[in-house]
């Protein structure tokens, strides 16, 4: 046994399957781009669901990867233990080797045995192995063919080794292979009372895929048997490096130092650096694999991710943004292996840099709020549902409303608080779901040979028909379907672009295309037939022609957008989505401020130079690496074949893209950006119109601009001057009214005073003041407050069909007398709530009708709660 860097491990485990044909197949995106059950990418396997389901051919049988995974949302979520024990991670790396079709369980477990003893030199005595308690061929393969004696081989009749990807889809029996740390530790080994020890590790799963489970549980045979490994990097490491813990390998002990620097934190032992440690490396590759912090989904995730990291940095005894600064760290660590993060280096680090100054606020924002719901609490327990409010609303985490809690001798419901945060992880893991059966999706195993960038029309005959989901050999008159051709022109939605429309001629009718997408290999014709349309039957294919010439036009426009961007703002511009539609383009890149004007000019006058220099488009097609090293840019995370399809525009532009295009940049005409807005941290979309589009456009700027001028009583050329004189003259108004109104208010305030009454020797003001703008009314309230000196003010104003509340209380009397309780007394009565602080707050209602009895009693309630 010797000792192995993580790299080395890593890259020892790639080339040993590549020794044993296997094809290394690189990382694919965090972000499933082939399973709508998924949240994050969680195993190896994922990439390859649709090859062991048969929807999917490769050119090889056998693969391994080094597969990056994310466990933090839905149904698989590890965040709540990360940091607090050895071996849970957010983030972590599953080496896997994959047989489509090829070998089975002889082979797989061979192959393990010989990496482990062989190149990693661990010795046979300190391994065992689990089986499922029905499978006696891998028992006897175990224990005949490798030699491992029987008492070392664990039947299991739990699902821990029985394994799937979800409640639907591929699944099938694993033998897994654990490692005895020896008997100075506790825990005994699987299956026994004691399994939950840290002695027996386990370090590798061995899935034998053989079934494909449905929704109602059936299992129906997969159309090949097949084999997905799983090892987690960070286990073997540890195991390879004598360590005990994940979190004390190589490639976490730079991270914990660098989190020790960056957070002045002097325990290197303390478990909220694990946790830094662990987060720093979720959400730089979340983040380079185009997720951003937001509310919802998968930036919901991230942003929970990067909250959490900062709370424990904050406990460490960071006093400024730290976050952003672990990049550099994990660069160093990760960087080799996984060059996209050097590359994407300053993008994450300004995104974590943007979000933990903005959790800063939203932490100031929390602590204002709960100050003011202190004051309002009987009693010294602050309820579940506040701590639970300020938690999701607010991102004020529990711990610290606990600390403000004790600062005031009282306490938080905990269980309370347990129990909303319980019911809202529930509805996490269904929204984690995404309410998909991947079973539920339509699947064909047909090729449609793709005709469309020769060809507008052509002949094909069908291959396959569908009726609402079902396969069926005829689609009758007036009946929508789908019709999968053998060859077609009509174009398959994919990497942005729409899909065609247009008719399908057959002898017997015509089938009207509204769309066209993939079904794996397949082109789906979505539609309606008028006639009949069969099976076998031969079929003219026209596409709407002059619908496709301006997708076109659009499709190759946002080509040469994306490289004036990238050179107007920055190389660290990536595109991170786009539409292709015949109306508009939509393109959304990485970009981490608004785009100027005087930019977006510059960007458009670039994409229009271009189209003037009207170089003829050349596609060519190769093989993806020599297309990188060509320098064509590729998506991150998209799946591409060995072979690609390279698009260029002159010395300007080279992508990888499968989509149609003009022949020649000048066909576009004119480009004309409408709008460019953010969308999310670090990500903005510019939307774009061209050729008779872009026309129509400047035509209707034109058109509107004319209006304006007429109603100035000018022309185009004086427009501006006239209407940046109106916007001058129409702020001094609003000045002079403003001024007014607050004479007019304090003039009110001072005869208001001829009417303060008293109560229980408490002075009590309250009024009607019809006429006063409701904006006014704090102002009122403040100026007789210190004209009464002590007592309490209540003051009420009807406009249209609304109500404004308003209620003061000078801060001698505020331990007797709560604004925010009397304002929702009266509020109560015309249909309305409200709140503030104990000494103002307001309210609003919707039944002006009762505002006179809801001010009439006041006195009473005063009397009742000052008595």
């Amino acid at each position: 046994m010797q000792h192995m860097t993580t790299a080395e491990i890593r890259q020892s485990f790639l080339d040993f399957f590549a020794k044993n044909q296997h094809q290394v197949v690189p990382s694919s995106s965090l972000i499933p781009g082939n399973d709508a059950t998924l949240l994050f990418t969680n195993a190896g396997m994922v990439q390859f669901k649709d090859v062991f389901l048969g929807a999917e051919k490769r050119p090889y049988t056998r693969a391994a990867s080094s597969q990056r995974c994310v466990r933090a949302g839905g149904k698989h979520n590890d965040l709540e233990n990360v940091g607090y024990t050895a071996r849970h991670h957010t983030f972590f790396e599953m080496l896997g080797n994959f047989s489509f079709g090829d070998y089975f369980k002889r082979d797989a477990i061979t192959l393990a045995w010989n990496f482990l003893t062989t190149v990693l030199q661990l010795p046979a005595e300190k391994l065992l192995v689990t089986v499922y308690h029905e499978d006696d061929e891998a028992f006897d393969i175990w224990n005949k063919t490798v030699g491992v004696p029987a008492e070392k081989i664990i039947r299991i009749a739990t699902a821990d080794n029985f394994w799937s990807m979800g409640d639907t889809g591929p699944c099938g029996p694993c033998s897994e292979i654990f490692f005895d740390h020896g008997d100075h530790i506790w825990g005994g080994p699987p299956g026994s009372p004691e399994e939950d020890g840290d002695r027996f590790i386990e370090i590798w799963n061995l899935v034998f895929m053989q079934f494909n489970r449905h929704a109602d549980g059936t299992m129906e045979p997969l159309p090949q048997q097949s084999v997905d490994t799983g090892m987690g990097l960070e286990r073997i490491s540890a195991i390879m490096q004598g360590v005990h813990s994940n979190y004390e390998i190589d490639l976490f002990q730079g991270l914990i130092k660098a989190a020790a620097v960056a957070t002045n934190a002097q325990d290197l032992e303390d478990k909220s650096l694990r946790v830094v440690a662990d987060h720093i490396r979720s959400c730089a590759f979340l983040i380079a694999d185009g997720v951003m912090p937001s509310n919802e989904g998968r930036g919901y995730v991230l942003r929970r991710i990067i909250r959490r990291a900062v709370r424990h940095g904050n406990k460490l005894g960071a006093t400024e943004p730290f976050f952003h600064k672990l990049v550099v760290a994990l660069v160093e660590q990760m960087g080799v292996a996984y060059p996209e993060l050097a590359k994407q280096q300053a993008i994450i680090e300004k995104v974590l840099r943007i979000e933990e100054e903005q959790f800063g606020k939203t932490l100031d924002r929390g602590l204002a709020i709960l100050e003011e719901s202190l004051a309002d609490i009987q009693g010294d327990v602050i309820p579940g549902e506040l701590v639970f409010k300020l938690y999701d609303t607010y991102g004020f985490p529990a711990d610290l409303t606990a600390d403000v809690a004790r600062e005031r001798f009282m306490t938080i419901d905990e269980r309370g608080f347990q129990e909303h945060m319980e019911a809202q992880r529930r509805k996490a893991q269904q929204a984690g779901k995404f309410g998909a059966d991947y079973n539920e999706l339509l699947k064909s195993d047909k090729h449609t040979d793709f005709k469309g960038y020769e060809a507008v029309h052509h002949s094909g005959t069908v291959i396959e028909l569908f009726h609402q989901g079902q396969k069926v050999s005829v689609l009758e008159d007036g009946q929508d379907g789908i019709v999968v051709l053998d060859r077609t022109p009509f174009y398959a939605e994919s990497g942005g672009q729409v899909g065609d429309t247009g008719v399908l001629k057959v002898a017997g009718g015509e089938f009207q295309v509204l769309d066209t997408t993939k079904l794996g290999n397949a082109f789906a014709h979505k539609g309606k037939i008028i006639g009949r349309i069969g099976v076998n039957d031969k079929v003219d294919a026209h596409i709407d022609a002059e619908r496709r010439d301006r997708i076109k036009k659009n499709h190759t426009a946002t080509h040469i957008l994306h490289e004036a961007l990238r050179q107007a703002l920055g190389e660290h511009v990536a595109q991170k989505g786009s539409l292709v539609m015949p109306d508009r383009l939509r393109f959304d890149f990485s970009h981490f401020e608004g785009v100027s004007k005087a930019q977006l000019r510059e960007i458009e006058d670039a994409v229009n130079a271009e189209i003037r220099r009207n170089f003829a488009l050349h596609t060519e097609l190769m093989a993806i690496d020599e297309a990188k090293a060509k320098g064509a840019m590729a998506l991150f995370g998209e799946k591409y074949d060995d072979e690609v399809r390279v698009v260029s525009l002159g010395d300007y532009s080279i992508e990888l893209c499968g989509g149609t295009h003009v022949n020649r940049a000048g066909d576009i005409g004119l480009f004309k950006i409408i709008s460019e807005s953010g969308i999310a941290a670090g990500v903005r979309r510019i939307e774009a119109v061209t050729g008779a589009d872009a026309i129509a456009y400047v035509a209707e700027q034109e058109k509107q601009l004319a209006e304006i001028a007429a109603l100035l009583k000018g022309d185009s050329n004086s427009a501006l001057e006239k209407v940046a004189a109106l916007i001058e003259k129409a702020k001094g108004l609003e000045k002079q009214v403003a001024q007014l109104n607050d004479k007019l208010a304090s003039a009110a305030g001072a005869s208001l005073l001829d009417s303060v009454t008293e109560v229980n020797g408490i002075k009590l003001l309250v009024a009607n003041v019809a006429g006063t703008e409701s904006k006014a009314l704090r102002g009122m309230v403040d100026d007789l407050k210190s004209k009464i000196g002590s007592g309490v003010i209540a003051l009420g104003v009807a406009e249209g069909d609304k109500v404004s509340l308003i209620a003061g209380v000078t801060k001698d009397l505020t331990g007797k007398v709560k604004a925010g309780d009397l304002v929702n007394h009266m509020a109560s009565q015309v249909g309305g709530k409200g709140g503030g602080r104990p000494d103002m707050a307001q309210a609003g209602g919707s039944q002006p009708e009762n505002l006179a009895a809801a001010l009439a009693s006041v006195p009473a309630w005063l009397a009742a709660v000052s008595a």
